[in-house]
Protein backbone atom coordinates (compact mmCIF):
# COMPACT_ATOMS: atom_id res chain seq x y z
CA UNK A 1 0.00 0.00 0.00
CA UNK A 2 1.86 2.83 -1.35
CA UNK A 3 -0.14 6.39 -0.47
CA UNK A 4 0.01 8.73 -4.38
CA UNK A 5 -1.54 11.07 -2.04
CA UNK A 6 -3.30 11.82 0.62
CA UNK A 7 -6.68 11.07 -1.23
CA UNK A 8 -5.49 7.58 -2.61
CA UNK A 9 -3.96 4.08 -1.65
CA UNK A 10 -2.58 1.81 -4.12
CA UNK A 11 -2.68 -2.01 -2.67
CA UNK A 12 -1.04 -4.41 -4.91
CA UNK A 13 -2.53 -8.45 -4.76
CA UNK A 14 0.22 -10.49 -3.50
CA UNK A 15 -0.94 -13.76 -4.87
CA UNK A 16 -4.57 -15.36 -6.00
CA UNK A 17 -7.27 -17.50 -4.35
CA UNK A 18 -8.50 -20.59 -5.54
CA UNK A 19 -11.72 -21.79 -4.65
CA UNK A 20 -14.67 -24.09 -5.90
CA UNK A 21 -16.50 -21.27 -5.90
CA UNK A 22 -17.32 -19.78 -9.61
CA UNK A 23 -20.31 -17.85 -9.16
CA UNK A 24 -21.30 -15.35 -6.19
CA UNK A 25 -24.15 -17.24 -5.34
CA UNK A 26 -22.35 -20.42 -4.35
CA UNK A 27 -20.42 -18.63 -1.64
CA UNK A 28 -21.61 -19.80 1.85
CA UNK A 29 -22.33 -16.13 4.05
CA UNK A 30 -19.37 -16.64 6.19
CA UNK A 31 -16.28 -19.17 6.28
CA UNK A 32 -17.16 -21.54 9.10
CA UNK A 33 -20.34 -23.09 6.67
CA UNK A 34 -17.93 -24.37 4.69
CA UNK A 35 -15.87 -27.20 4.58
CA UNK A 36 -14.60 -26.41 1.29
CA UNK A 37 -11.04 -27.08 0.50
CA UNK A 38 -9.16 -24.08 -1.23
CA UNK A 39 -5.55 -22.76 -2.45
CA UNK A 40 -3.81 -19.58 -1.80
CA UNK A 41 -0.97 -19.31 -4.48
CA UNK A 42 1.58 -16.35 -2.91
CA UNK A 43 3.38 -15.25 -6.06
CA UNK A 44 6.76 -16.58 -6.10
CA UNK A 45 8.63 -12.94 -5.47
CA UNK A 46 6.32 -12.70 -1.61
CA UNK A 47 7.02 -16.30 -1.49
CA UNK A 48 9.53 -16.05 1.38
CA UNK A 49 7.40 -14.24 3.57
CA UNK A 50 5.48 -17.65 4.37
CA UNK A 51 8.10 -18.55 6.10
CA UNK A 52 7.18 -20.23 9.65
CA UNK A 53 3.41 -19.64 8.77
CA UNK A 54 2.71 -23.51 8.57
CA UNK A 55 3.45 -22.80 12.52
CA UNK A 56 -0.51 -21.44 13.03
CA UNK A 57 -3.40 -23.29 12.90
CA UNK A 58 -5.67 -20.00 11.34
CA UNK A 59 -4.51 -17.64 9.08
CA UNK A 60 -6.78 -14.28 8.27
CA UNK A 61 -7.12 -13.15 4.76
CA UNK A 62 -7.41 -10.19 3.60
CA UNK A 63 -8.64 -9.78 -0.09
CA UNK A 64 -10.36 -7.86 -3.02
CA UNK A 65 -14.07 -8.45 -3.59
CA UNK A 66 -13.14 -7.81 -7.29
CA UNK A 67 -16.69 -8.63 -8.43
CA UNK A 68 -18.19 -6.72 -6.29
CA UNK A 69 -21.39 -4.70 -7.37
CA UNK A 70 -21.70 -0.81 -6.35
CA UNK A 71 -22.20 -0.63 -2.72
CA UNK A 72 -24.98 1.41 -0.89
CA UNK A 73 -24.81 2.91 2.62
CA UNK A 74 -28.03 0.82 3.99
CA UNK A 75 -28.31 -2.56 3.23
CA UNK A 76 -30.32 -5.40 4.33
CA UNK A 77 -27.84 -8.10 5.96
CA UNK A 78 -29.03 -11.91 5.15
CA UNK A 79 -29.91 -12.70 8.77
CA UNK A 80 -32.68 -9.27 8.57
CA UNK A 81 -35.07 -8.12 6.52
CA UNK A 82 -34.34 -4.13 7.80
CA UNK A 83 -32.14 -2.01 6.30
CA UNK A 84 -28.70 -1.32 8.29
CA UNK A 85 -25.83 0.97 8.01
CA UNK A 86 -23.15 -0.68 5.82
CA UNK A 87 -20.90 -0.09 9.00
CA UNK A 88 -22.98 -2.28 10.79
CA UNK A 89 -22.56 -5.14 8.81
CA UNK A 90 -20.25 -7.56 6.87
CA UNK A 91 -22.00 -6.80 3.64
CA UNK A 92 -19.52 -7.24 0.57
CA UNK A 93 -21.06 -4.00 -1.32
CA UNK A 94 -18.47 -1.77 0.03
CA UNK A 95 -16.23 1.69 -0.46
CA UNK A 96 -13.33 -0.32 -0.36
CA UNK A 97 -13.98 -3.49 -1.36
CA UNK A 98 -12.09 -5.49 0.96
CA UNK A 99 -12.97 -8.69 2.45
CA UNK A 100 -11.51 -10.74 5.55
CA UNK A 101 -11.94 -14.48 6.23
CA UNK A 102 -10.11 -16.59 8.63
CA UNK A 103 -9.44 -19.70 7.84
CA UNK A 104 -7.89 -23.01 8.80
CA UNK A 105 -4.61 -23.43 7.62
CA UNK A 106 -4.17 -27.27 6.19
CA UNK A 107 -0.60 -27.13 5.09
CA UNK A 108 1.63 -25.21 3.46
CA UNK A 109 3.43 -26.39 -0.24
CA UNK A 110 6.36 -23.96 -1.01
CA UNK A 111 4.19 -20.58 -2.20
CA UNK A 112 0.95 -22.89 -2.01
CA UNK A 113 -1.31 -22.94 0.98
CA UNK A 114 -4.46 -25.35 1.45
CA UNK A 115 -7.28 -23.98 3.32
CA UNK A 116 -10.90 -25.08 4.53
CA UNK A 117 -13.88 -22.87 5.74
CA UNK A 118 -13.48 -20.65 2.56
CA UNK A 119 -15.86 -18.14 1.80
CA UNK A 120 -14.44 -16.84 -1.29
CA UNK A 121 -14.69 -16.65 -4.96
CA UNK A 122 -12.47 -18.65 -7.50
CA UNK A 123 -9.41 -15.84 -8.44
CA UNK A 124 -9.98 -13.87 -6.01
CA UNK A 125 -6.97 -11.34 -5.59
CA UNK A 126 -4.96 -11.81 -2.13
CA UNK A 127 -4.30 -8.24 -0.65
CA UNK A 128 -2.79 -10.40 2.70
CA UNK A 129 -2.36 -12.64 5.55
CA UNK A 130 -1.64 -12.66 9.06
CA UNK A 131 -1.70 -15.09 11.64
CA UNK A 132 -4.88 -16.20 13.52
CA UNK A 133 -3.90 -15.42 17.08
CA UNK A 134 -6.73 -15.71 19.89
CA UNK A 135 -5.05 -13.42 22.47
CA UNK A 136 -5.06 -10.79 20.06
CA UNK A 137 -7.93 -11.15 18.42
CA UNK A 138 -10.66 -12.45 21.05
CA UNK A 139 -12.07 -9.79 23.03
CA UNK A 140 -14.32 -10.10 26.17
CA UNK A 141 -17.68 -7.90 26.95
CA UNK A 142 -18.29 -8.34 23.70
CA UNK A 143 -21.72 -6.80 22.42
CA UNK A 144 -22.66 -7.91 19.22
CA UNK A 145 -25.46 -5.07 18.34
CA UNK A 146 -28.60 -5.93 15.95
CA UNK A 147 -27.27 -9.17 15.75
CA UNK A 148 -28.18 -10.29 19.35
CA UNK A 149 -31.14 -11.72 18.80
CA UNK A 150 -30.28 -13.27 15.62
CA UNK A 151 -27.20 -15.44 16.85
CA UNK A 152 -28.73 -17.67 19.34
Amino acid sequence: MRPQNKNEIVIKPIGIIHTPYKTTKEIPCQGYRSKEIGEIEVFNEYGEGLTDIEGFSHIVVLYSFHKSEPYTLLVKPFLDDRLRGLFATRAPKRINPIGLSVVKLLERKGNILRITEVDMLDGTPLIDIKPYVPRFDEREDVRIGWLEDKLK
